[in-house]
């Protein structure tokens, strides 16, 4: 029976430059490029060289503790270079597109038919496999083991996400597929946490809805895991995105792993913020496509202003990158500027009197408004985490290393993105996603 989850804690965070519904064409990638960067806990193994011909779908490297779980080509051509970082690290693998793709055909399956480790190894062939996120720890699901549920979230309440209706709308087959898929990964239904009753989702089958209503972090899946599934030590749950379930269900129906995508263009330094169709690794600079407006220096960051990642326009997009942020960069300083009025400044408080006009939006910049300073209790963090945690003893616990701590407070059940909020309103200026991934990686170093 669907349940009815609402959230008071959290923050929306109102910035001008949301998309349009509109699908606006740019310029075709003519390179894009595979980053193993983008992986958490996996050792890449090379599997081409420079000068290599690939299809799409053609595997380019594989993990060194599991080869089977292979990382393939998004476009067929020629492997452009191969490009390291300090101590020979792999960074890049870049590949120069072809006119017309040549798809490497995996053949068609019909779901029903097929056993769970057939449906494992097709994926794994594939390389949409890396497309499944494992909790804990926040990394590539282990094909070992069998999660006491799957969680995909269907909407995205962060600063100005896309909308996965918009995107996904005429692509129900697939969709119905990949959670067929799912539901045979898990053996149960597969949980779908949905905003409203009026959602094109909701009528998937092989589905239990849950909804949400409530500020960000609502959409965050990790969120509606811990409402629905909390998860304990020793427990394993699977976490999608979406738009990756509709591309596991084409796999399935067309027997081609097809990378296309749709992704959300933002923020206010864009001329046109609307949705582009683009493919996994394509440069960043054909999906903005002059689109800057080029009247300051501006932050472009894959992903949303919160969780994502710096980028510039001589890069490339990562495996799970589903929106691009475009905004003033923060290197600009105001004398006694926290002493103004602030009637055009965003507070997470009632410290400036633009609280009086909740429904306003903002072209916020990078500024930190201040330096790092020594970390004290608050209470500003359990204003905006809607977990049954002590955000701040949690953090505290990770900063110490003291893994029994970590457990007793719940690190099982978090990733970096859920305490994204609480960096926001940090007075202290504390990384602290940066500490929970630390804490994530030390525990998983530890116990396993």
């Amino acid at each position: 029976m669907s349940k009815v989850i609402k959230l008071k804690k959290g923050l929306d965070i109102k910035l001008n430059g949301n998309a349009e519904k509109t699908l606006i064409k740019t310029d075709k990638a003519k390179v894009c490029a595979v980053k193993p960067t983008d992986f958490l806990n996996i050792t890449p193994r090379l599997a081409v060289k420079a000068d290599f011909v690939v299809k799409t779908g053609d595997v380019l490297f594989t993990d060194k503790k599991n080869p089977k779980i292979a990382f393939t080509s998004p476009v067929s051509g020629v492997v452009k270079a191969i490009n390291r970082g300090e101590r020979r690290k792999l960074l890049e693998i870049v590949i120069q597109c072809d006119e017309e793709n040549k798809f490497k055909d995996l053949g068609k399956a019909n779901v029903s038919s097929l056993k769970r480790e057939d449906i494992i190894a097709k994926l794994l062939e594939s390389g949409i496999w890396p497309s499944i996120i494992q909790r804990p720890y926040a990394i590539v699901a282990n094909t070992q083991v069998t999660p006491k549920a799957i969680f995909v979230s269907g909407f995205d309440s962060a600063p100005l996400a896309p909308d996965y209706e918009f995107i996904l709308k005429g692509r129900e087959n697939d969709l119905q597929t990949g959670f067929d898929c799912l539901k045979q990964l898990c053996g149960k239904n597969v949980n779908l946490g949905l905003r409203n009753k009026n959602s094109i989702f909701t009528n998937l089958n092989n589905v239990e809805i849950n909804y949400f209503s409530g500020p960000h972090p609502a959409g965050n899946v990790g969120v509606q895991i811990h409402h629905i599934s909390p998860i304990n030590k020793d427990e394993n749950v699977w976490t999608v995105n979406i738009q990756d379930v509709a591309m596991i269900g084409h796999l399935f129906n067309t027997g081609k792993y097809n990378p296309e995508k749709i992704i959300a263009i933002t923020g206010s330094e864009l001329k046109n913020p609307a949705y582009v169709k683009t493919f996994t690794g394509a440069s960043v600079a054909s999906i903005l496509n002059n689109n800057l407006k080029g009247e300051c220096d501006e932050r472009i960051i894959l992903g949303n202003v919160l969780t994502g990642e710096k980028a510039n326009k001589e890069g490339y997009i990562g495996y799970y990158t589903n929106q691009i942020s475009v905004i003033p960069e923060g290197n600009h300083y105001e004398f006694l500027g926290w002493m103004a009025p602030g009637f055009d400044r965003f507070s997470a408080t009632k410290m400036f009197p633009s609280f009086l006009t909740p429904k306003k939006h903002y072209s916020l910049d990078t500024n930190l408004h201040g330096e790092r300073r020594a970390f004290v209790v608050s209470g500003q963090y359990e204003k905006v985490f809607p977990m049954d945690i002590y955000p701040v003893y949690l953090i505290k616990a990770m900063l110490a290393g003291d893994i029994d701590k970590m457990e007793q407070l719940g690190i099982y059940e978090v990733a970096p993105e859920d305490f994204a909020l609480c960096e926001f309103v940090c007075t202290s200026k504390i990384p602290v996603q940066k500490i929970v991934r630390q804490g994530l990686d030390l525990v998983m170093k530890e116990t396993n």
